[in-house]
């Protein structure tokens, strides 16, 4: 069963993370860009790619995901649909350590989910 308001991938419930360790926060379009380049943030039955011109694209426990997404201020705000269920409109907070990337909801007050950079 499906469900809505999580994170980017909107796919999985997020489980329980240590404190922020060396984790950076990424506050600038470009450096997400920079670091999305060429790769897809994955996990568990989960690859998605977040590209350049705006949109997001992938599978996430053999649905699709789709999606557009934009940078306003510090956050990451996507659109995001998965199975054709629309998961909403939210802001996230991008923290990065090394190939790992902290993608947290709400402007970073809400839920959190790490994903490998591939």
């Amino acid at each position: 069963m499906k469900t809505s308001g999580l994170t980017l991938a909107g796919l999985l419930l997020a489980l329980a993370t240590p404190a922020l360790a060396d984790f950076q926060q990424i506050t600038k379009r470009a450096d997400f860009l920079a670091l999305m380049e060429g790769r897809s943030l994955t996990r568990p039955l989960v690859r998605i790619q977040v590209l350049p011109d705006g949109r997001i694209s992938g599978t996430g426990a053999a649905w699709e995901v789709t999606g557009q997404w934009s940078w306003e201020g510090s956050y990451l705000c996507r659109s995001l649909k998965w199975g054709g269920d629309d998961l909403g409109y939210n802001c996230q907070e991008v923290l990065v350590d090394g190939a790992t990337v902290r993608i947290t909801s709400d402007r970073g007050a809400g839920r959190s989910a790490d994903f490998s950079l591939r």
